[in-house]
């Protein structure tokens, strides 16, 4: 059975959260989670957050063993851009675009 656990809005861009994500994509989510711990990165501890929420509505809502879940698939699509100004030089202004990213974390129990 496929269960997922989804964060809006987290401040951290989708090109940077796709490389942590790549890291654990097919691991098992005890594995996944030792990798994050280690991954010095500001994306890891979100996607940690996502993960940990995943297996614990699979393990709550849904009956499944903990141990034997596994990361069937995640994915960072891209959020809402917060658009920032700066001063430049000459009276101009330089646009500086915050971006946000949504992040979809899918455990399984059945390989």
């Amino acid at each position: 059975m496929d269960v997922k656990a989804t964060a809006k809005t987290v401040r951290n861009t989708p090109r940077k959260v796709r490389l942590v994500l790549d890291l654990i994509r097919g691991k098992s989510v005890e594995e996944a989670l030792a990798i994050l711990a280690f991954t010095p990165n500001q994306a890891a501890t979100a996607v940690a957050k996502v993960v940990k929420s995943a297996a614990a509505n699979a393990t709550n809502n849904h009956q499944l063993n903990e141990s034997a879940l596994y990361v069937k698939a995640c994915y960072a699509d891209e959020g809402i851009t917060m658009k920032r100004y700066m001063p430049r030089a000459k009276g101009s202004a330089g646009q500086i675009l915050k971006r946000t990213s949504h992040i979809t974390v899918v455990v399984s129990d059945e390989r």
